[in-house]
């Protein structure tokens, strides 16, 4: 009898999940008017497309577009307070943002966490953050297909993506998409074929 009990109780649970799932599926990402499509990205197959734009807050309240930094290279980020391998992460993008900035790079930080504006501002004047920090919207993510944190996108002056990175990666390997995004790879190539020319 309690053996009969149990399963019913695990099946009832299997069900629930089920169902939870599939209607959470079926709404799909919330709609956000600032961006242009609310068909998620794949993080793995998104070179060459173009980086949704959106606006969301930074922390002193002022409205922000990713379009706004159109002309320059940017590393956007998705983060949380709370992510262990995105503070291993965040010095280096001190690091970059110094290092870069004069030659056109702006990271932008989206915090996608709950902890409030206050919270995330403590933390990143804790970390040294230099760069752009704005506080995130599910919708966002979603649009990028940022199912894990962190995520990094690389995108170009024009606003094209030229590469991503799900998860914690090199710090070799984040500046080596910096430099592409910059169009530095670009210039040394036709360096090269001006060599080679003459």
């Amino acid at each position: 009898m309690k053996r009969n009990a149990a399963a019913i109780v695990i099946i009832a649970l299997v069900v629930a999940v089920m169902i939870f799932a599939g209607v959470k599926s079926s709404r799909g990402p919330k709609a956000n008017p600032m961006l242009g499509s609310t068909k998620p990205l794949a993080v793995g197959d998104v070179k060459g497309k173009d980086a949704p734009d959106f606006a969301l807050q930074d922390l002193q309240g002022k409205q922000v577009k990713l379009s706004d930094f159109r002309g320059k290279a940017v590393l956007l980020n998705f983060w949380a307070t709370w992510c262990g391998p995105c503070k291993v992460e965040m010095p280096w993008f001190v690091e970059l943002q110094k290092q870069y900035g004069p030659q056109g790079l702006e990271i932008v930080g989206v915090a996608l966490d709950d902890s409030g504006k206050d919270s995330i501002a403590k933390f990143a004047k804790e970390m040294g953050v230099n760069y752009t920090i704005l506080q995130g919207q599910d919708a966002v993510g979603d649009a990028y297909g940022a199912i894990g944190l962190p995520t990094s996108f690389f995108i170009d002056r024009s606003g094209k993506i030229i590469d991503s990175a799900s998860g914690l990666v090199t710090r070799t390997e984040i500046e080596d998409n910096v430099k592409k995004s910059l169009g530095e790879g670009k210039a040394e190539v036709a360096s090269e074929n001006r060599k080679l020319g003459s």
